[in-house]
């Protein structure tokens, strides 16, 4: 199973989060620039908000027959992603190029001929414009099986601290932000790797002063291996 980790600085498509995050895109960040590989569960989302028969109050004239087009074209995507979910990432590349880049390259086209028909105030128009405009970050993952197609599972994780913040209020200082940020990022890894938080960080601080720095991948969560059994120690 690849490596799954959490980041506390999650990507989020609203315009806000794209003011504050692509400033980690420049090449001069500190530490290198972040490779962005763009949501495709918050590009579907503008395209179903305007599919949506439910939301819209069951009218049907109201119902974008290109919008829920564009819905269908991108679940034909998630189907045979899921499929692939927990494969090493060669295997994830290999079905991604052979199945999925069609099915991308479809979507694509369509919407550029679909978007020539729109004004530019049209609702559906910025659905698109929202995926065309991104296009090689939307399209990133068809190369690198480590891409997950959205960042899902980081904003469940997410959610128990966006929670959790109304009663922690305050970090203390901006150095105690970051160190929170650190911790929770750890923490919520250890988690998605089945791995028990409390038993890595007690056997990772006893064991990283004496471990090769050459060999600091071993104690990450999806490597893990504890020094001791649990049994034993117990």
């Amino acid at each position: 199973m690849p490596s799954r980790g959490w980041s506390w600085q999650t990507r989020s498509c609203c315009k806000p989060a794209d003011r504050l995050f692509n400033t980690v895109y420049k090449p001069d960040r500190p530490g290198g620039p972040i490779t962005e590989a763009a949501c495709w569960a918050h590009g579907r989302r503008h395209f179903f908000e305007l599919a949506d028969l439910k939301a819209r109050g069951k009218k049907a004239a109201l119902i974008s027959p290109r919008a829920l087009e564009a819905v269908k074209k991108i679940d034909a995507i998630f189907a045979i992603e899921r499929s692939i979910n927990g494969s090493n990432p060669e295997e994830r590349v290999a079905v991604r190029r052979e199945a999925i880049a069609p099915l991308v390259d479809d979507l694509i086209g369509w919407m550029r001929v679909e978007r020539g028909k729109l004004s530019r105030h049209d609702d559906l128009a910025r659905a698109m414009d929202y995926m065309l405009k991104r296009i090689d970050s939307f399209t990133r993952f068809l190369g690198d099986g480590r891409i997950c197609l959205s960042n899902n599972a980081a904003e469940r994780e997410l959610r128990g601290v966006a929670l959790g913040r109304k009663a922690w209020l305050f970090a203390g200082s901006d150095r105690g932000g970051e160190r929170a940020a650190v911790m929770l990022t750890l923490i919520r890894t250890c988690k998605l790797n089945d791995v028990d938080p409390q038993a890595w960080l007690a056997d990772v601080l006893s064991r990283i002063a004496d471990h090769k720095v050459t060999k600091l991948a071993e104690l990450l969560p999806w490597n893990w291996r504890p020094a001791v059994s649990v049994d034993r120690a117990a």
